[in-house]
């Protein structure tokens, strides 16, 4: 080969594998801590950073499948579908929004409803999907929560809504404010019925999801670190125009103030679920002893009287 073969135009061609063999394809780094960690891992973990913890949002699918038995999720109410009854135009049409919502996430709005099994014991469940449209609360999403609640009543299955949303949907106005009032209605129906409602808190929960049906739980349970709060930190800021700590309208932060319950990581949510679940509806009514219902008879004799002084008190007092 002569000296001008050495640099030759034609040169060999290089060829570049979008896959690594060697098994390092896949990995992402953690928003949180910054550490790269793998995709295959972070499913395995039930979308959770297996190095800091930090929950990764789940579809409505994903939840359900980590929180139902096996096969056991049956959907309900799936035949309802939301319509565009005030024409609303923003960016782009209220219809078009809806069917690239519709399109993209396979069904037709942000919740998903029905009954399963949680380790064999009967529920109701409904979860939110903040990939719909930030998982807003729509006239459809309000209607197949109470429809949701009703069916628990009358089979006597206690209610579990896991919520991840941007609140109430603007694109309906005031139908979707009206939901806020009737889905709170219904779990007034549910309390009365003696049969317990368990709300879960992904993040984010904000608006008129969290000033509603999110925040009316026998149990409230959080995600860690979720964002939970009627407005954003943003418009608070702005409000008070004082700067917000970070860790306000935190899980953390609200269960240090008494707003929530307790905080559980994604991988213990089920058999939590599963234990209150058992300890809610597993107690029945003991009957009152001779001795007691003496007592009772004379403590409703007692309330009875104290009313009836009151209403004679409120008679003098407007007299005056």
């Amino acid at each position: 080969m002569g000296f001008l073969g050495l640099f030759t135009l034609h040169k060999p061609k290089i060829k570049v594998e979008s896959t690594k063999k060697d098994g390092f394809s896949g990995w992402v780094k953690c928003t949180k801590c910054e550490e790269m960690i793998h995709a295959n891992e972070l499913q395995e973990n039930h979308n959770c950073c297996p190095k800091c913890g930090h929950h990764y949002r789940l579809s409505a699918a994903q939840r359900i499948e980590l929180l139902a038995d096996e096969e056991t999720f049956q959907e309900l109410f799936a035949e309802i579908s939301p319509e565009d009854p005030l024409n609303f135009v923003d960016s782009e049409p209220y219809v078009e929004r809806l069917a690239k919502a519709q399109s993209k996430m396979g069904r037709n709005e942000a919740i998903l409803t029905g009954k399963c099994k949680l380790g064999g014991k009967s529920a109701a469940l409904g979860v939110l999907d903040f990939g719909f449209m930030g998982g807003s609360m729509g006239s459809v999403v309000g209607e197949k929560i109470t429809l949701l609640i009703e069916h628990a009543i009358k089979k006597k299955l206690p209610v579990i809504l896991v919520s991840a949303s941007g609140g109430a949907r603007m694109q309906e106005s005031i139908y979707s404010l009206m939901q806020m009032a009737k889905t709170s209605a219904a779990l007034a129906k549910l309390h009365n019925a003696g049969i317990p409602f368990i709300s879960v808190l992904a993040n984010p929960t904000t608006g008129g999801v969290t000033a509603s049906f999110a925040s009316l739980g026998d149990i409230i349970i959080a995600e860690p670190d979720a964002l939970i709060g009627f407005a954003g930190p943003r418009v608070v800021e702005q409000t008070i125009r004082q700067k917000l700590p970070e860790t306000a309208q935190k899980s953390e932060f609200l269960l240090e103030k008494g707003m929530i319950d307790c905080i559980v990581s994604r991988g213990e949510l089920k058999e939590k679920l599963i234990f209150f679940i058992e300890f809610l509806m597993g107690n029945k009514k003991l009957p009152i002893r001779p001795e007691k219902k003496v007592e009772r008879e004379k403590l409703d004799d007692l309330i009875t009287f104290s009313q009836k002084e009151r209403e004679k008190n409120a008679i003098k007092v407007s007299q005056t």
